[in-house]
């Protein structure tokens, strides 16, 4: 009997680069708020976790009212500039051939990120990669990073033990995760917070290319 293998992925930060689009959105809530916008570096740092925590968290003195209202200005100006054809959210150089590959290789794969359903479901199926995965697992049916239910509902999905299956991300907030739920993780450097970041916070090792991720994911699963 072949075991299971499970990548569960990160998405933006990991797969796609969406900062731009996300700091746009961002600064367009506040301001259709009413509020000052808030720096984008704070903002990148936040990717990755659910939208209402991470306006909590770049405002934490705002009532429940006001985080409800950016909250919704946040998803009504993103969907917007997709609607209108002015999201751009690449995929980082090498990463479809990597996805393919696992796959080919006996991979399940599954997506675990702060993104809803709908913003999800529309990056993967721009790039043509929705069906690679087993599982897609969204801030709108779970708690937010690093709470483990993603990668619980993941696992069970895939079918996969805790001890077959591996977290990549590039957050602390997805290493977290993995450690709360027993899951092997590794980081990538090219997405929003420091490698050492990952490393303090449980990541295996730290990929600083595609190229370094397929061997650090063989390693972490052999």
């Amino acid at each position: 009997m072949s075991r299971t293998r499970l990548a569960v992925f990160d998405c933006d930060g990991t797969l796609v680069d969406g900062q731009a689009d996300v700091c746009w959105a961002m600064e367009r809530a506040f301001s259709r708020a009413g509020l000052a916008a808030p720096d984008p570096s704070l903002v990148r740092r936040m990717v990755g976790l659910s939208l209402p925590v991470a306006v909590r968290e770049l405002a934490p003195d705002l009532g429940e009212e006001q985080t409800r209202a950016v909250t919704e200005f946040y998803k009504s100006s993103f969907r917007a500039r997709r609607e209108e054809g002015l999201l751009d959210e690449p995929l980082y150089d090498g990463i479809a051939d990597l996805l393919a590959g696992l796959r080919d290789a006996g991979w399940s794969l599954a997506v675990a990120t702060g993104k809803s359903d709908r913003g999800l479901a529309a990056c993967l199926a721009t790039h043509g990669i929705a069906d690679l995965f087993v599982s897609l697992q969204t801030a709108d049916r779970h708690p937010s990073k690093p709470h483990p239910a993603m990668l619980e509902a993941a696992l069970f999905e895939a079918g996969a033990e805790r001890q077959e299956a591996v977290m990549i991300g590039d957050t602390s907030f997805d290493m977290l995760m993995a450690r709360s739920a027993g899951v092997r993780a590794v980081g990538v450097a090219w997405g929003y917070h420091a490698p050492a970041e990952l490393m303090a916070s449980g990541a295996l090792s730290v990929a600083e290319s595609v190229a370094a991720l397929e061997t650090a994911l063989s390693e972490a699963l052999p």
